[in-house]
C-alpha cells in the first residue's frame, strides 16, 4: 500500500491507497515543534485505527509547502514505518512543464494538483485550492503549468475581520439564508461566503480570457475544466457558476499518480 502525505500550512493530510483505491484518510494539524517520535507514534495509531498494520505500508510519497517540518516527518517515517519516503521536488517525474520565471518558486502542492487535474479531468484546467491561502493555477492541454493567483484564504480573512474590528465576533463559516444579512453574524457569513464566491468566479473568468487572448491554449473557453479542492471547496463550489468539479482529495490523488510515474529507488537498485 501507498501512504500519501500532503503537508499544508495549517493541516497535514494523510491517505492510504490500496492500488487506486483510497482506503482511509486522516488529518493532523501542522506543528513545527512536534518531534519525530510524536509524529511516528500518531501515524502508527491512525493506521491501527483503520485496521492496518505498519507492514501494510510499502511506499511513502509526500509533498510540502512547510520545509521546517520535513526533518521531523522524514525521521518519523524512517523510524516507525521503516520506509524511505519520496518527496515531490526537482528531479521527481511529474510530466508537467513549468512555465514560471523561476520554476523552483512553484509550490510542490500546485504541481501535484496539476498532475491530478490533467489525469482525472483532462486539460486545459484551472485548479482552485481552498487552503490557508486560496490559490488558482492553470495548465494547458500540453501539460504546461502556466502560473496562477494567490489570495488570502477564507479562514485567514475571517480571523482578520474578527481581530481588526472590535465589535465583530468569530462566526461559523457557513452560507446564510439570505445574501442581505439581518443580523451581524448573518452579514459576516454572507460577506465571507458570497464574497469568496464572487472572487472565485471573477478570477476564473479573467484567467480564462487571458489564457485565450495570449494563445496559451488551443481549446475554447468552455472546455477549460475548473476543479476545486481544499477544505472549503464544497461550500464555495455550491454557489459558484464557474467551478464544475470538486475533489477534496485532489492532492492525494496527484501524489498517487506521481508515485506510479516514479519507480521506487529501492526497487530500481535490485
Amino acid at each position: 500500500m501507498l501512504l500519501a502525505i500532503d503537508i499544508g500550512n495549517t493541516n497535514t493530510t494523510y491517505g492510504v491507497y490500496d492500488g487506486r483505491n483510497l482506503r482511509t484518510t486522516w488529518r493532523m494539524d501542522t506543528r513545527y515543534e512536534r518531534t519525530s517520535d510524536e509524529t511516528g507514534i500518531m501515524i502508527v495509531q491512525f493506521l491501527q485505527h483503520a485496521g492496518l498494520a505498519v507492514e501494510d505500508v510499502g511506499h511513502v510519497i509526500l509533498c510540502t509547502v512547510v520545509p521546517p517540518v520535513m526533518h521531523s516527518l522524514l525521521n518519523a517515517i524512517r523510524k516507525y514505518l521503516n520506509r524511505e519516503p519520496v518527496a515531490v521536488e526537482p528531479g521527481v517525474r511529474t510530466g508537467i512543464n513549468i512555465r514560471y520565471e523561476n520554476p523552483r518558486d512553484v509550490g510542490a502542492d500546485k504541481i501535484v494538483n496539476a498532475v491530478a487535474a490533467l489525469k482525472l479531468y483532462g486539460g486545459p484546467a484551472i485548479i482552485v485550492d481552498f487552503g490557508t491561502a486560496t490559490t488558482f493555477c492553470c495548465v494547458n492541454e500540453r501539460q504546461d503549468y502556466l502560473g496562477g493567483v494567490i489570495c488570502p484564504g477564507i479562514k485567514i480573512s475571517a480571523e482578520a475581520l474578527f481581530e481588526k474590528a472590535s465589535k465583530l465576533t468569530r462566526v461559523e463559516i457557513a452560507k446564510p439564508r439570505h445574501v442581505i444579512g439581518r443580523t451581524t453574524v448573518a452579514s459576516m457569513q454572507s460577506g465571507l461566503v458570497h464574497g469568496f464566491v464572487g472572487q472565485v468566479d471573477h478570477i476564473v473568468t479573467q484567467m480564462k480570457l487571458e489564457m485565450l487572448a495570449d494563445h496559451l491554449i488551443s481549446s475554447p473557453a468552455d472546455e477549460i475544466r475548473v476543479v476545486a479542492t481544499g477544505g472549503m471547496s464544497r461550500l464555495i463550489s455550491a454557489e459558484s457558476v464557474t467551478i464544475r468539479e470538486v475533489n477534496p482529495n485532489l492532492t492525494l490523488e496527484g501524489l498517487r499518480i506521481i508515485h506510479e510515474m516514479n519507480p521506487d529507488p529501492a526497487e530500481k537498485s535490485r
